[in-house]
């Protein structure tokens, strides 16, 4: 049984049906396996058999930068299988030189037509930074998580705390957008594919509450 490579293969990808996926189409593809995760109608993939098709290459269509936590594994809250996507992990999903060149690799050379950075509601590492942990080598990421902390505005006498879980999720989403920013400003290899239509940049926020991805304008 072989379904058409834009209404999600149950198959692994391959050059050609890579070379027929568009920007467009990648985040559809995303977001109706997210709309199946929510549905618990997951495609019936053999993942042996994906195991072996991928043995001698790779192909995925998109490029996923999540935050490390558990509750967020992108390939599963996207459906997706071996091979599909490249997904980056990194407490607080911001990016740095070696993320960047993680996703030049995946889109210059792997083929990958989108990326998406996807932040997520109730983030530890966004809690820590509102709270101003300071411990170890966490002082220096979380301190890369201020801009966002510092960029959101509260009401006269609401709590930037931890404990407000609405100021929580605003820095998150705040977060996204600086990253997405990040990648323009820092990587020109990325900013061009992304201008000649290449590939496309879309900002996401994940509900731990629900397992609902929220596409961000």
């Amino acid at each position: 049984m072989k379904k058409s490579v834009l209404s999600n293969n149950i198959n692994a990808q391959t050059k050609e049906s890579q070379n027929n996926i568009t920007p467009k189409t990648a985040l559809e593809m995303l977001q109706k396996g997210n709309e199946r995760f929510l549905a618990n109608a997951p495609l019936p993939r053999e993942l042996s058999k994906q195991v072996a098709e991928t043995a001698t290459g790779q192909y995925p269509f998109a490029i996923v930068l999540s935050c490390i936590d558990s509750r967020v594994p992108a390939e599963i809250v996207f459906d997706q299988g071996i091979g599909d996507i490249f997904s980056v992990r990194i407490a607080g999903n911001f990016v740095n030189e070696d993320i960047l060149g993680s996703m030049e690799y995946a889109c210059k050379f792997a083929g990958t037509k989108l990326i998406v950075v996807m932040g997520h509601t109730s983030c530890g590492a966004v809690k820590g930074a509102c709270d101003s942990v300071r411990t170890g080598n966490l002082t220096q990421l979380l301190n890369k998580l201020m801009p966002a902390v510092n960029l959101t505005k509260t009401a006269p006498g609401e709590s930037r705390a931890s404990s407000n879980t609405g100021f929580v999720n605003r820095v998150a989403t705040n977060n996204v957008e600086l990253t997405i920013d990040d990648i323009h400003s820092k990587s020109p290899v990325l900013h061009e594919m992304y201008m000649a239509g290449k590939i496309e940049m879309v900002k996401a926020l994940y509900h731990v509450e629900s397992g609902k991805v929220e596409f961000l304008k």
